[in-house]
């Protein structure tokens, strides 16, 4: 349950994003942190081609996911609702020294909540978690790479050494409208 509310979560948070990256003089302006995620409110179309691999299955998927988000000092919470149907409440808090965040993502359904990263690296933004299964660890990930404030290119991945990744799927983002 936990591993497929993280597939879950780390698809839907696709949404996430940055401005692209800027020369040093402007990087002043540009939000980070707390204020960086804050860019997740809002309506997102999401496309998705799944590759056949191991760990998934080859197919092609388009919602609309909506982030109904808040913001509180050093918190924001964002209910994710993927074409009508409300999915999980995942609340933000960043630590500025490492440009990384943590995520709590809470069920609908009243299930365990779960709790994930996010590292924030200029327009890349990765969120990576792992699973064990008989004593083998996999990790995955999902690569988001933003070409500007409303639109972003992503890949999900996976890895038994973080060194060679394996593609599952890839997509493309667009914020239809703001929070």
């Amino acid at each position: 349950m936990l591993r497929n509310l993280c597939a879950l979560m780390a698809m839907a948070l696709l949404g996430i994003g940055t401005l692209p990256a800027q020369s040093p003089a402007s990087q002043a302006t540009t939000p980070s942190g707390i204020d960086a995620v804050w860019a997740y409110a809002g309506t997102w179309k999401i496309e998705i081609n799944h590759l056949d691999t191991p760990n998934s299955k080859a197919g092609h998927e388009v919602s609309n996911l909506n982030n109904d988000c808040w913001k509180s000092g050093i918190y924001v919470a964002c209910r994710q609702i993927v074409d009508g149907d409300p999915k999980v409440l995942i609340v933000f808090t960043c630590v500025k020294a490492d440009h990384s965040c943590t995520s709590y993502q809470i069920p609908t359904d009243g299930g365990e909540p779960g709790s994930g990263r996010l590292i924030i690296e200029g327009n890349t933004w990765i969120f990576p978690w792992q699973s064990a299964d008989a004593g083998k660890t996999t990790y995955y990930r999902v690569v988001n790479v933003w070409s500007s404030p409303t639109t972003i290119d992503y890949r999900q991945e996976f890895s038994t050494d973080q060194v060679h990744w394996t593609k599952t799927a890839t997509g493309h983002e667009v914020k239809t409208s703001s929070n």
